[in-house]
């Protein structure tokens, strides 16, 4: 059963499970990012994490923060599955994360550069603040977050794609071809915490709702277009307010009297 007609026959509450194993699993990545952050609380860069620890924890904000935009994608999945619905919904996870864990590479080293610029050039620690959010600002504006952003929010056209997708790695394929339209549709967001500190919280908890929306929402195309407008004045104000990036902001020393 696949396409349209598989989408018809099913009904709908043996899907709801698998969208809630999500949820729930995007609550458990959020306690275990909450806890972590505790004690990193401050920290600029990469946390003074290595390249094999940094990856995993950011693996794991992204499994929080994209986890729930994801259900209704994977709710609809479900239904055109006829056996085995927990391994194969378990495997088109692990592509989606995978698209994400692979991007942590890159992050780490946008975040070890905006750690070493905060503490040995804070001059241009400054002028990289500036351009991660005017960066973000620009890209939320261009027709290809739209064109990503598009697929993003039509899961059942992507569905009927999916369905020519064939042999053992299917699932996992289906998860990295989703994994990487979101990637193109959020990256320009989650590069914001480079110049927050990564494990901003606030921040986090801002871009997964932002994202959510933008998914979701009906106006949620022009919820990511007033975005952008609203990272380009982040730009325009860091350059006066250095302090608005706390990523790549090192405070002054305090004097002694």
């Amino acid at each position: 059963m696949s396409g349209s007609a598989g989408l018809a026959r099913q009904r709908p509450g043996l899907a709801t499970r698998e969208a809630a194993f999500l949820l729930i699993l995007a609550a458990g990545a959020w306690a275990a990012t909450f806890a972590l952050a505790r004690g990193m609380a401050g920290m600029a860069g990469t946390m003074g994490l290595g390249l094999a620890a940094f990856v995993p924890v950011w693996t794991l904000m992204m499994a929080a923060m994209m986890l729930p935009s994801v259900s209704p994608v994977a709710s609809l999945y479900a239904r055109t599955i006829q056996g085995r619905r927990a391994v194969r919904i378990a495997g088109l996870v692990l592509g989606y994360l995978a698209v994400w864990a692979a991007a942590g590479v890159p992050a780490y080293g946008l975040a070890w550069l905006a750690g070493w610029l905060a503490g040995t050039h804070p001059s241009a620690a400054h002028v990289m603040a500036v351009a991660v959010f005017a960066v973000c600002g620009i890209y939320q504006l261009t027709p290809l977050k739209n064109h990503c952003l598009a697929h993003c929010r039509s899961p059942l056209g992507l569905l009927l794609h999916y369905g020519s997708y064939r042999g053992w790695s299917r699932d996992l394929r289906v998860g990295a071809h989703h994994g990487g339209y979101c990637l193109g549709c959020c990256w320009g967001l989650m590069v914001i915490l480079i110049a927050v500190g990564v494990m901003n919280v606030a921040a986090m908890v801002g871009l997964a709702a932002l994202v959510l929306i933008e998914k979701t929402w009906r106006w949620g195309p022009a919820a990511g277009r007033v975005a952008g407008v609203a990272a380009l004045a982040l730009a325009v104000a860091t350059i006066w307010l250095p302090w608005l990036a706390p990523g790549l902001h090192t405070a002054p020393p305090m004097m002694m009297n």
